[in-house]
């Protein structure tokens, strides 16, 4: 019996919270790991109330060996985010009255999970 969980495991695991926490708040997630040649958007949820897609970016962590929420999301990051976005929405018909980029931190430890949700960061 393995007692450690992979990277990978640990991300998907991460990112199913995220889902499940987006979805108790109203948001309808429309894609996950949405891939092209340029990258990946984790989750792409639609706000049905106001015809708003979110563009989700899920990080996971275990500890705070690798920082915080600060850290998580860097410039460089974010303007790649917008980049993925851009091709997404390229290839929709054009039914968003608006756009949003969101972080949602999950920090899983021997309690319950601590979810912070940051909203508009790009």
């Amino acid at each position: 019996m393995r007692i450690t969980e992979s990277r990978a495991e640990i991300g998907a695991r991460g990112e199913q919270i995220a889902v499940d926490y987006l979805s108790l708040r109203g948001l309808r997630v429309l894609a996950r790991n949405w891939r092209c040649r340029y990258g990946e958007l984790d989750l792409i949820a639609a706000e049905d109330d106001s015809r708003t897609v979110v563009f989700v970016e899920v990080k996971t962590r275990t500890g705070e060996h690798f920082g915080g929420v600060e850290q998580a999301v860097t410039p460089a990051k974010v303007r790649r985010l917008r980049r993925l976005v851009g091709l997404w929405l390229a290839q929709q018909n054009g039914q968003w009255a608006s756009v949003r980029i969101d972080v949602v931190t999950v920090r899983i430890g021997p309690r319950r999970p601590e979810i912070t949700h940051i909203r508009g960061v790009g």
